[in-house]
């Protein structure tokens, strides 16, 4: 049993809601608060898909909006052979909010994989360059 179960099963069930009637790629997203508590989040597409929102953002800003400002992981989950990893805007807000934590990979089909943020966005752009 990993530590990170109980975050893959949140970001699979949270998966099922996806709203994805033009591309069918539904996708999962769970992070792990500082407290312990799941937020989970799914992608939710739109017809000019430059608005769609990827699981991952909905995830943590759900966390946000509920007062939460540290996370120590997160997991994203779809129905693919070939693990997908968070899109560049992703890991960006990934880095951002929950810097370099665990990125947990998986699929339907029992295949895992972690990764860091770090790993996941080199050189990754934050307020210290401000």
């Amino acid at each position: 049993m990993s530590e990170y179960d109980a975050l893959i099963t949140a970001a699979r069930q949270a998966r099922e809601n996806a709203y994805a009637p033009f591309s069918n790629f539904r996708v999962g997203a769970a992070v792990r608060a500082n407290s312990g508590r799941i937020h989970t989040g799914c992608n939710v597409e739109n017809a000019t898909l430059g608005l769609t929102c990827c699981a991952e953002r909905v995830a943590i800003f759900k966390a946000v909006s509920e007062g939460e400002r540290g996370f120590d992981a997160i997991a994203v989950v779809t129905d693919v052979d070939r693990l997908t990893p968070p899109c560049g805007a992703c890991r960006q807000i990934i880095w951002e909010f929950c810097g370099d934590v665990p990125v947990v990979l998986a699929n339907l089909k029992g295949k895992v994989e972690e990764e860091t943020a770090q790993g996941l966005l080199a050189r990754p752009f934050d307020s210290s360059f401000l």
